[in-house]
């Protein structure tokens, strides 16, 4: 990954078809295509660990409606980060709360990242529930879709492609 790249996060469901993984499935119309279990949307923030996943710089965040496999959520990584060449050091975290029930789900990749000399990491952090030390039993707003979403917003997607998290 390098600096002020956007990267196109995608979600699958475990109901999709092969085909439908390798491509970005459309809904027909109000309809659904395929079962997901999204537990009426929440809210995804995706972060950068440069210290094996002690500490999470937030760099995008979407609400409501998140996650859905129909849409494409963009994240930039942002323009003024440090590079981060280490293997296991450098994560690119993905974190959900859901809605309707207090559920916390956190994955991540093992990322290189060509930054900026003299760069710096954003200074907000996400938001960790229900694991030992965090608060307990929070669940974050949604959008009440159990299989199909509204998908991100235009002012989350600007947000997310304009460094707003530094």
């Amino acid at each position: 990954l390098k600096a002020g790249q956007v990267v196109a996060v995608r979600f699958a469901a475990s109901s999709m078809s092969e085909a439908e993984m390798r491509t970005q499935p459309k809904p027909n119309g109000s309809k659904r295509r395929f079962p997901q279990a999204r537990h009426g949307g929440g809210t995804c923030e995706f972060s950068l660990p440069y210290d094996e996943g002690k500490t999470f710089h937030l760099i995008g965040r979407y609400t409501r409606s998140c996650p859905d496999a129909y849409y494409e959520w963009p994240v930039k990584i942002p323009s003024n980060v440090p590079s981060c060449t280490k293997k296991t050091r450098c994560l690119f975290v993905w974190s959900w709360t859901a809605s309707i029930l207090p559920q916390y789900y956190h994955n991540c990749a093992d990322v290189s990242i060509e930054g900026v000399k003299n760069g710096k990491l954003p200074s907000k952090s996400i938001k960790i529930v229900d694991f030992a030390g965090h608060q307990q039993g929070i669940t974050a707003p949604g959008d009440d879709a159990d299989d199909l979403g509204k998908g991100p917003s235009r002012d989350e997607i600007n947000a997310n492609l304009h460094d707003k998290w530094d």
